[in-house]
């Protein structure tokens, strides 16, 4: 495996995984500048997560988790202020190999990195896992339901994509803490990033029904 150099974009509480898409409004001066090079360039940014203890250094250089993920600027609006609207579409996970020292009037964190390729694993321990997690995600949408006579969870669109994009996508959009996210990012195989998913939405229903009386919940 290769690797490249790429500009470094700490996030707090978010964390990206391949195939998502999200907007940013850029603001700070070494983010503006690390866009405006980005754009001048090969257009790729490597968004990592901050480590959680380190959350209230977001303004200096917190530490960061070796594994994060690249993404490409799709769409971009320079404001007359200098700001930037950008829409990011993640690409590939990576790992860091190393941080560079700043040179010249850069102001933001640059990074060499190795890509991380996605490997799938057991098709049939996939299969299980993938039942199992939408299994729990219907039974997160039966419990928030507070109408009885609302439309049941649709798992066509589900059924419908890879393996890959189904652990991905599962990954980005349910609401679990930063930290268990990157655990799922980080995770070696699709095959473990689902099995992961699975014991996490287990382990939140779980919680949830010794909680919540009701058992009306959805994860936060």
């Amino acid at each position: 495996m290769s690797s490249a150099e790429i500009p470094i974009f700490p996030l707090g509480q978010v964390v990206l995984f391949p195939d998502a898409t999200v907007p940013l409004h850029i603001f700070e001066p070494r983010y503006r500048q690390m866009t405006a090079d980005a754009l001048a360039g090969d257009r790729r940014i490597g968004m990592v997560g901050v480590r959680p203890e380190s959350a209230q250094e977001m303004g200096g250089d917190p530490p960061l988790y070796p594994v994060g993920c690249e993404g490409f600027i799709e769409q971009h609006q320079e404001l007359a202020d200098g700001r930037y609207q950008i829409l990011l579409r993640a690409t590939s996970r990576f790992r860091i190999e190393a941080e560079l020292p700043r040179e010249g009037g850069r102001l933001y964190r640059v990074a060499r990195v190795v890509e991380l390729p996605e490997v799938m694993g057991d098709p049939a321990e996939i299969a299980k896992h993938r039942a199992r997690v939408i299994a729990h995600l219907e039974e997160i949408a039966r419990r928030a339901m507070s109408d009885s006579a609302s439309e049941p969870f649709d798992t066509a669109p589900l059924a419908a994509l890879t393996d890959e994009k189904f652990a991905n996508g599962v990954a980005q959009s349910i609401a679990l803490p930063p930290q268990e996210k990157q655990s799922l990012l980080a995770a070696d195989s699709i095959e473990s990033r689902l099995r992961q998913l699975e014991s996490a939405l287990s382990f939140h229903l779980t919680a949830r029904s010794h909680s919540a009386p009701g058992g009306n919940e959805t994860l936060h």
